[in-house]
């Protein structure tokens, strides 16, 4: 899968080296086992740098561009993600995890800025205009949010050797990606989704799918003696095929009819009222009309170069896999790759269909460098443990890589009880000693309610081997104003990032575990209602008494009943006159 992502890469870079082109759009469509589809939509956008300054923007997206001007920001990398790449199963991550983000949100950025003040001001301007732009919650991502990476990232632009660059990064594991944010990210392409292949990005599709990652990528690019600020695009999906074929009035899958069940009828325990699903040995088949529920409307008449005739949508399939395009559409295969390509007609919406078909070459997926994941471990609600497993696969390559881990404050972790252990395929166990484990170590400590404890780790895995490392936290105890509505459904921690150097790619492979979490003792919120409650009546009580003591008239009972028989006889009165002046205003009337 590494060496087909590797191919686009190559071709992109060949497009941004010429810079003759501004805006080129692809569809990647891969199976993945064992009934699912990998889709990548890329969209590039190019802008000379002379014009992005003099805000002149063409291809390049204003709203945004304003931003990274107002906020100094030379360049921004912007994730959304949902759902956990299955890497057991579907190999190695896209693009190698490099537009990949954590669960939620997460952004990073490289600001302008005289120093670590300035730099931070830029940094909640960009975070609050951002947030804004693509209606999700970046406002949220405040001091106590934000960290200073060391070595996890790298620019990837070309920066002048004069600015002044700071990196922050930060992370919301608990935002929920849905349509509001695709919508903006829509609103960013030049034919806002109507034309090309971000017609076929429909919320319900996308966000029904068993992984997804939205990711924009801003850098300036340079070549001879012209500089590009370039914008990347990226929608990659993960797809059930059987589920996303559900059609639209069928919302709520219903039970299949037992006239539709395939069963295995070798079982012996086989019978009219017990049912084993028999294996399925054949791929899929499906179309980007059952997929999607749409074809695509044709090409974008603002992709440059050949137009209507350039490569657009591309299949990783063996090479005896049938394929049907519609027929105004041009296939090319690649010589010795899984790989074939075909074009979108000018007139036509484009469609896809591949059958379902039994065949016996498979498409090899790259096993992973390294498998990680990291769960919290203890009991109780003041202390706890950290657990970080990491499996290198490979039976003779040690695999060196950064760790870092963002945690919040009242998160306080204990680094002198980090420990190392190292298990072999033979599943011997063995104490290690930290230096054979841990290379370097960067560790700023957080401040109660100031920042966060950020976390960077070098390390090395031997072949074929497992490496757990654990560390004792403690848990802080939140004022009761602090606690969020749903405190007891715990604190979102934000997952950890793991930069793996690759030789091989020229560019770093990332990984990101899963986010955590973290259940921190949570007081009695009912006490503070029956305070106010008992408050409110002792004070009802103590008015009133004091009220009535201040405003009412004591009087002895012969007073008492003088005034009643005085206020008696005064009623009557007014009675009786009342009485007599409607009778002679009668009388008047009939004179």
């Amino acid at each position: 899968m590494t060496t087909f992502f590797l191919l686009v890469l190559v071709f992109f870079s060949l497009s941004a080296g010429s810079l003759a082109s501004n805006y080129h759009e692809n569809l990647h469509l891969q199976p993945l086992p064992p009934s699912s589809l990998l889709a990548s939509f890329n969209f590039k956008s190019n802008t000379t740098r002379a014009s992005f300054d003099r805000q002149h923007f063409q291809y390049f997206p204003r709203a945004l561009g304003q931003i990274l001007q107002h906020a100094n920001t030379q360049e921004l990398h912007l994730r959304f993600t949902t759902g956990r790449w299955d890497s057991e199963s579907w190999g190695s991550r896209p693009w190698d995890g490099a537009k990949e983000g954590g669960t939620g949100v997460e952004l990073w950025a490289w600001i302008d800025a005289a120093d670590d003040e300035a730099a931070f001001s830029k940094w909640i301007t960009l975070t609050q205009s951002l947030s804004g732009l693509f209606c999700a919650s970046l406002n949220f991502i405040d001091s106590t949010k934000t960290t200073r990476p060391v070595t996890s990232f790298e620019p990837a632009g070309d920066h002048l050797p004069s600015e002044n660059l700071h990196l922050l990064h930060g992370a919301l594991p608990g935002e929920v990606v849905c349509t509001e944010n695709l919508t903006p990210f829509l609103k960013l392409l030049p034919c806002k989704g109507k034309a090309g292949v971000a017609s076929l990005l429909d919320g319900h599709k996308l966000f029904d799918a068993s992984w997804q990652s939205m990711s924009i990528d801003v850098r300036p690019v340079c070549a001879e003696s012209e500089c590009l600020m370039q914008i990347d695009q990226t929608v990659d999906i993960v797809l059930d095929i059987d589920r996303s074929k559900r059609q639209r009035d069928n919302p709520i899958p219903r039970p299949v009819s037992p006239d539709k069940l395939v069963c295995d009828t070798s079982k012996s325990y086989h019978a009219r009222d017990t049912c084993y699903p028999r294996e399925q040995k054949a791929e899929k088949g499906w179309s980007i009309t059952e997929l999607f529920g749409r074809s695509i409307s044709g090409p974008c008449p603002l992709v440059d170069g050949q137009g209507a005739n350039e490569e657009t949508v591309c299949l990783h399939v063996p090479q005896e896999r049938e394929a049907h395009p519609i027929p105004d559409s041009v296939e090319t295969k690649v010589t010795g790759d899984f790989t074939r390509c075909f074009t979108l007609p000018s007139s036509t919406p484009f469609d896809l269909t591949v059958p379902e078909q039994d065949i016996d070459t498979k498409v090899p997926l790259e096993e992973p460098v390294l498998h990680a994941e990291r769960s919290i471990v203890g009991h109780g609600q003041e202390r706890g443990g950290m657990r970080i497993i990491f499996d290198n696969p490979s039976p003779n390559k040690a695999v060196d890589f950064i760790y870092f881990e963002s945690l919040p404050w009242f998160l306080r972790p204990y680094i002198h009880t980090l420990q190392a252990t190292i298990t072999g395929r033979d599943g011997i166990r063995r104490q290690a000693p930290t230096s054979e484990i841990i290379k370097e170590t960067f560790y700023r400590p957080g401040i109660d309610r100031e920042r966060g404890t950020q976390l960077e780790l070098g390390l090395s895995v031997p072949p074929a081997s497992r490496v757990t490392l654990n560390y004792d936290f403690e848990k802080a105890i939140l004022r009761y104003t602090e606690y969020p509505p749903d405190a007891n459904r715990g604190f979102n921690v934000a997952p950890a990032v793991i930069k793996v150097a690759s030789p091989q790619a020229g560019r770093p492979i990332y990984l990101r575990t899963t986010s955590l979490l973290l259940p921190l003792p949570t007081p009695d919120f009912s006490m503070p209602y029956n305070v106010i409650i008992l408050t409110s009546t002792v004070i009802a009580l103590a008015f009133g008494s004091i009220f009535n003591l201040l405003v009412r008239r004591f009087v002895t009972a012969e007073e008492a009943s003088a005034l009643r028989a005085q206020t008696l006889k005064g009623r009557l009165a007014g009675r009786i006159v009342a009485l007599r002046d409607r009778i002679r205003g009668k009388g008047s009337k009939v004179e």
